[in-house]
């Protein structure tokens, strides 16, 4: 069977037809709360991080 790369484009502009794409606004929404979420998880790994720190300071006795 040879490869031939004129019908592996056809099928791929066959299957990227059905494809449904997000709207402008479905991208916009979906980005935004992404970097809201990366934006709550980065405060709640920097408020746990300082927790463990103060808890590991004081258990070691360090000053």
């Amino acid at each position: 069977m040879a490869f031939s790369p004129f019908k592996f484009l056809q099928e791929v502009r066959t299957e990227t037809a059905k494809v449904t794409w997000p709207s402008r606004r479905e991208t916009t929404v979906t980005t935004i709360m992404v970097f809201v979420m990366v934006a709550l998880a980065s405060l709640f790994f920097f408020f746990t991080d300082q927790i463990i720190r103060i808890f590991i300071t004081f258990v070691l006795g360090l000053h």
